[in-house]
């Protein structure tokens, strides 16, 4: 989805003398800053995401007047909203985690959609998935959802979206007066120095995105280790294997596929003790583990079969 664009201007009422380091606080998983001399919400939301128009998220977040130019003043505190990630445990599904993080388990739809999966779908083990922010939208009078759509989602397209995440009928055309619909913001990420300043406030750096950038990275680079081991470059699959297993963060599908390539190719090389190795590291993420017996060497099911056994001896 597009990025929320809009136009407002604010200025800030200085009322103390300026300079001092941006104040941002956490509580718990949102974080709050508070407006400093000569800030303006524009500037605030460059800061903080590298893009002054977002500062129509600060407005909507923050329950600010969205016409008529309502000012900010020294010392008030303002939401800085964002996306967030979540790492997926064992027994977790789409619709728990809506429930937890969005507040209706009918949003799983939408959230495992977001995700690259399926409702119906296990989420990976270990995979960061992003959570949508919510933005809570008032409407105005007779308000058209097509025109929220476009304006709040960035397309017409988004209609049945907008609808679907607020249990709205699919006919529904029109939001009454006051009505408080629920925008779901996928792309409201922090910039590097709003990382900084957010890591800062909560003493470590989690949640920001990278382990997922990561895995996504792994994901592209997942099909070029198959396509060594199928074309029989066992020394290229065995140099690529062991680099992508140590970048660490990796999710449950990741560590069991590239495990299991590497055992096939240190098979090819006549290294056995190394592939029963790679098998058993595959098998500790995912015991139930199997190979096509129909598509496999004989020799790399013997390897599995091995550290199956030691497994179970174990």
């Amino acid at each position: 989805m597009s990025a929320l664009r809009g136009i407002a201007t604010f200025a800030a009422i200085v009322a103390f003398s300026a300079g001092g380091a941006a104040r941002v606080r956490a509580d718990g998983d949102v974080f709050h800053h508070t407006v400093r001399p000569g800030e303006t919400l524009a500037s605030i939301a460059q800061r903080y995401y590298g893009d002054t128009n977002r500062e129509l998220v600060l407005v909507l977040a923050n329950g600010l007047v969205r016409e008529g130019g309502s000012a900010i003043v020294v010392g008030l505190t303002l939401e800085i909203p964002t996306i967030r990630y979540h790492r997926v445990t064992e027994n977790e599904t789409w619709s728990g985690i809506a429930e937890r993080y969005l507040g209706d388990p009918r949003r799983a739809e939408f959230l495992a959609q977001l995700n690259g999966s399926r409702p119906a779908m296990t989420p990976t083990v270990g995979a960061e998935i992003v959570i949508p922010y919510q933005l809570r939208y008032v409407a105005g009078a007779n308000e058209r959802l097509i025109d929220i759509a476009v304006r709040m989602l960035g397309g017409r397209e988004h209609l049945q979206v907008l609808r679907r995440y607020n249990g709205l009928p699919r006919t529904a055309i029109r939001a009454g007066r006051g009505d408080i619909l629920l925008i779901p913001v996928t792309d409201l990420v922090l910039s590097r120095d709003g990382r900084q300043l957010v890591a800062g406030a909560r003493g470590q750096p989690e949640g920001d995105g990278r382990t997922r950038e990561l895995q996504q990275r792994i994901d592209s680079e997942i099909p070029q280790l198959l396509g060594l081991v199928r074309r029989g470059r066992y020394v290229e699959a065995v140099a690529l294997a062991n680099r992508l297993l140590g970048q660490g963060s990796l999710n449950a599908v990741q560590v069991v596929t590239i495990h299991r390539e590497l055992a096939t190719a240190y098979v090819a090389l006549e290294r056995e003790d190394l592939a029963e190795q790679a098998f058993t590291a595959a098998l500790a993420v995912d015991p139930n583990l199997q190979l096509d017996a129909l598509r496999t060497s004989p020799r790399v099911l013997s390897a599995l079969d091995r550290a199956r056994a030691r497994q179970r001896r174990r």
